[in-house]
């Protein structure tokens, strides 16, 4: 009978190596395991500098994360509009090809509506008025408004530098001189209504037509807010501001539901914090930019004539007869929404 000789014993290298081997696999699913960092794209029509309302609020919105988790969710931001327009981006954050987007509240009107309650004229008194609304509710009702209808999810509610006001060569200084004024305004039927009721001609025109329109009498002002107004060098037009500030309009964040569902779930509370963060210090910023906008506009020469508070509250009473019961008639989950709006009145 023939023997099979017992195997040959390993060497001690050759142990060492086959030891060293085990261990890395063993090590490996660890090195997998480890978490891959999020990255999310914010798209703007703004610059990327302080100067930018919306670039104040992702700046610090991105500080605050990048505090909060490391390097596990980083957001890319996007200005001056490079992944598209605005409406156009509105689509691409609810298909999920762009995840957020920085914007007016006006823009997401085309896929929620019932935003247009925010741009009724003289609605708000002052940014710490629409502040106060949004957050003792109107911000979490538009919120679950969105996610039901779209999916989507506003994440943050700032303010831009200024509120609204006329701009005329003119001198306007009552609501009698706006009286068939050919006033530029945005092309929306709530803004031309507002104006109708004031007694002007309103007028859309496309923001990069106005300073031509302006100039060769197609229109005899518009209604902007001072920070544009500099930017864009209308005060080269325009020699005259009636602060009327009959629209603050907030600055939304909103994220679609696959970007939202790309952030960890252990990371979402430190992901909301700092975009509510973000939110308050922007807040404050915007302030005083906006402050800044206004003294710099009156250096260049524009002379500014405060609306008369009497003559503001006539006014808005005119629009809550007139024309805030349009609104809240078409779209009836609005009326609770503008009954907290009146009780952080004053």
């Amino acid at each position: 009978m023939r023997l099979t000789p017992p195997p040959a014993r390993p060497s001690r290298r050759a142990f060492l190596q086959t030891a060293a081997a085990g261990a890395a696999a063993l090590a490996a699913p660890n090195i997998m395991a480890a978490p891959a960092a999020v990255a999310l794209r914010c798209s703007s029509s703004q610059p990327a500098d302080q100067s930018a309302a919306q670039f104040i609020w992702y700046d610090r919105f991105a500080a605050n994360l990048k505090q909060a988790v490391g390097d596990r969710i980083r957001v890319d931001f996007f200005p001056n509009g490079q992944l598209g327009k605005e409406a156009d981006v509105v689509q691409q954050v609810r298909l999920g090809s762009v995840d957020m987007m920085i914007t007016g509240s006006s823009i997401w009107a085309t896929a929620l509506p019932e935003l247009a309650l925010l741009d009724m004229g003289f609605l708000f008194d002052s940014w710490d008025h629409v502040n106060k609304s949004v957050d003792a509710g109107v911000g979490a009702q538009f919120d679950k408004l969105l996610q039901e209808r779209t999916g989507c999810t506003f994440l943050g509610w700032g303010n831009h530098f200024n509120a609204r006001s006329v701009y005329t060569k003119k001198p306007v200084l009552r609501e009698a001189d706006l009286k068939n004024v050919k006033l530029r305004v945005l092309p929306t039927p709530i803004f031309v209504e507002t104006f109708k009721l004031m007694g002007a001609i309103p007028t859309p025109i496309p923001v990069n037509e106005l300073y031509t329109a302006v100039q060769t009498g197609v229109v005899d002002g518009f209604e902007h807010d001072a920070a544009t107004v500099l930017s864009s060098k209308f005060n080269e037009v325009v020699s005259n501001c009636w602060l009327t500030n009959h629209l603050f309009s907030p600055s939304i964040t909103a994220i679609g539901k696959r970007g939202l569902a790309k952030v960890p779930k252990d990371l979402l509370p430190a992901f909301h914090q700092a975009a509510k963060d973000a939110d308050n210090y922007q807040r404050q910023a915007s302030g005083t930019k906006g402050k800044d906008a206004l003294a710099a506009l009156e250096k260049a020469g524009i002379a500014f004539h405060p609306m008369d508070p009497a003559e503001r509250q006539s006014i808005r009473q005119t629009m809550e007869t007139k024309l805030w019961p349009t609104v809240t008639a078409q779209y009836p989950v609005t009326k609770p929404m503008l009954d907290i709006i009146n009780a952080q009145r004053g």
